[in-house]
């Protein structure tokens, strides 16, 4: 499933009041280098939703996600940030949203985050039967938060979702042939920052872009607020 960006389109004064849906984005960085690059992914021009824009890979948090064994969990304070401003909060609903985006990123890109020296790996459900079958042991250890957004209202489709960077290192295990030309995305890049926006890129990733660019700078593991982006706009950015 794609990445639920926040700006799909212009709204429609018609539309029905659509069901807020939990998600999951994840920004994978590559630090090796003199300067950060981002792995985005260029969406498939037949697809309904956003087609041919530039995304991060995410999607829908699935039930089966918070029945997912790790072998690591998030920092205490990454893991804090994501059970404020939840109706229910709870440890298995937070570390769900982390997996999501875990999840997310294999099935999109064919790359698996986590542990492959941590013992065997139980499926929870056919969607996490690759960590499975590579041996990788998925992991929240190394995510943080960035940022969180809820899609604005009279959109056809509203997520409320959570932002995540992992560092590249984090990757064990490549799938092969999983981005093609008839895949959801066609095209994958790793691209500096500055480059990135330069990019087709939803109004809201652009906004993710800056506040990744400002934890850079004092560093992605930092203990820092994240931005939370109730109508979809900079000017409604709230800090969690």
């Amino acid at each position: 499933m794609s990445a639920p960006e926040q700006s799909a389109g212009a709204p429609s004064p018609k539309a029905p009041r659509q069901p807020i849906r939990d998600a999951a984005t994840l920004i994978v960085i590559d630090r090796s280098g003199t300067k950060p690059k981002v792995l985005m992914g260029r969406r498939h021009e037949g697809v309904r939703f956003m087609p041919g824009k530039f995304v991060f890979p995410g999607g829908r948090v699935e039930a089966a996600d918070g029945r997912v064994n790790i072998a690591g969990a998030y920092t205490e304070h990454v893991e804090r940030r994501l059970m404020e401003r939840v109706r229910r909060p709870s440890f298995t609903r937070a570390r769900a949203y982390g997996l999501a985006a875990i999840r997310e990123l294999a099935e999109e890109t064919g790359l698996l985050l986590g542990d492959p020296d941590c013992g065997p790996f139980t499926a929870a459900g056919e969607s996490w039967r690759p960590f499975a079958e590579a041996g990788v042991f998925p992991s929240l250890e190394g995510l943080w938060l960035i940022a969180r957004a809820i899609t604005p209202p009279k959109r056809p489709r509203r997520f409320d979702t959570r932002f995540f960077a992992a560092d590249a290192a984090l990757i064990a295990h490549r799938i092969e042939g999983v981005v093609s030309p008839d895949a959801e995305l066609v095209e994958l890049v790793w691209t500096s920052l500055d480059d990135a926006r330069e990019l087709d890129l939803p109004a809201i990733t652009r906004m993710v872009l800056d506040d990744l660019a400002k934890r850079l700078e004092i560093g992605l593991e930092s203990d820092a607020p994240a931005p939370f982006y109730r109508q979809g706009s900079a000017s409604e950015r709230e800090l969690i």
